[in-house]
């Protein structure tokens, strides 16, 4: 069993709660997602599930007049999008809470849009699908982000990556039998292109961790786990054609 250490998390966080978000994905996916969602009420409900800083959060803000809820278990994250909340003049509309996914403090159909960019996989996409469809409006929208493969027989290297953060990661014939089977209607799917895993996420990754090689200059075992998250971006750069993130659009 593999344990981290609590100096790998420290590093970690300083990376990834710096960036503008904490994966792939971009306004123009979420502008041609929300597109789809053809029947949200003029002033919809919505909750963001595992909002990180709050990227995507910001973006639903500026594309719709809604109420949003945004919800991450990660206490600094959720402390730095309250902060750009207040900066932003959006706390009439935009409220950030820590809370579990897995069990959302909040009534059975509240929300007419439940948003998630790659964060259901983390209590696994069926019993997140199931928490989702219970917090629907009939006729409410689910909107999310999943990881899947798209070539068989990966490299051993992207394969144990995802196997470590991922093992239960399928195609995308599962994820479509999956949102099925827990009770939605398949409305529309796509691929991220890749300028949606750079432009906000790998690129900024990247220039976050060569200003913390300096910071870190003498300390070895920093340096190491900067360069084990610094194989991520250069992962993608080599093998992006094994993998994929989708946007998926549904209906209860």
């Amino acid at each position: 069993m593999n344990i981290i250490s609590p100096h790998f998390w420290k590093i970690f966080f300083e990376v990834y709660e710096h960036l503008p978000r904490q994966g792939p994905g971009s306004k123009d996916c979420a502008t041609k997602a929300l597109a789809f969602c053809r029947e949200l009420p003029t002033h919809p409900e919505i909750l963001d599930l595992g909002c990180g800083v709050g990227c995507q959060t910001l973006y639903l803000a500026d594309l719709t007049a809604g109420s949003i809820t945004a919800i991450d278990n990660h206490a600094p994250s959720i402390e730095i999008l309250e902060e750009t909340i207040e900066k932003q003049g959006l706390s009439s509309r935009v409220k950030a809470m820590v809370g579990d996914m897995a069990c959302p403090n909040a009534e059975p159909e509240t929300f007419d849009l439940i948003w998630s960019e790659g964060a259901l996989y983390s209590i696994g996409l069926r019993p997140a699908l199931k928490v989702c469809r219970g917090l629907l409006r009939p006729g409410g929208y689910l909107a999310f982000t999943d990881a899947i493969w798209r070539k068989e027989n990966p490299p051993p290297t992207v394969k144990a990556s995802f196997d470590l953060d991922y093992p239960t990661m399928g195609w995308l014939s599962d994820n479509l039998q999956s949102i099925k089977d827990c009770g939605f209607d398949l409305i529309d799917h796509f691929t991220l292109p890749d300028e949606a895993w750079w432009q906000d996420f790998y690129t900024p990754m990247e220039a976050r961790i060569a200003t913390l090689r300096t910071k870190y200059a003498d300390d070895i075992e920093a340096l190491a786990i900067l360069d084990q998250i610094a194989d991520e971006p250069d992962m993608h750069r080599r093998y992006s054609d094994s993998y994929a993130y989708e946007f998926f659009i549904a209906r209860r």
